[in-house]
């Protein structure tokens, strides 16, 4: 009887071991993304693509940016272990022309601590934005 119940311990031991090892792992394609030179009005949305290279499902909890000017959109079912997805991130192109430096902050299961991803890139001016600055009365 002793040795009926010392295997059946062993078995649900070995089962919890088992079922502890088991964990999401997110892996990206590229943590920055270069929008290079980007014009006024173009087109802002890029992926950031991923695989759950672990042994249980990955969730995406929360992802977020430093400002509201770029919105990430991240999937809203688990990604099964081999399988893969995209976080969606929509810079806003009707902004004021300049340098796009600006960080996407995702929570997984996969770690406690979060990953950051990157956008980075050049915003042309709106065409005609040269000269609508220069026709003031001192210009003229």
């Amino acid at each position: 009887m002793k040795k009926y119940v010392i295997l059946l311990f062993l078995g649900i031991w070995g089962v919890a071991l088992q079922a502890q090892d088991k964990k999401a792992e997110i892996n990206f394609e590229t943590d920055v993304i270069d929008y290079g030179e980007i014009a006024h009005g173009a087109d802002g949305l890029r992926e950031f693509k991923f695989t759950n290279t672990g042994s249980a499902p990955l969730i995406i909890s929360k992802a977020y940016s430093t400002c509201g000017c770029t919105v990430p959109t991240p999937p809203k079912d688990p990604i099964m272990p081999g399988d893969s997805g995209v976080i969606k991130v929509k810079y806003n192109t009707k902004l004021a022309g300049g340098p796009i430096r600006k960080t996407i902050t995702v929570y997984t299961n996969a770690s406690s601590e979060p990953h950051t991803l990157k956008i980075k890139g050049t915003l042309l001016p709106e065409k005609g934005a040269m000269e609508k600055e220069q026709s003031g009365p001192i210009n003229q």
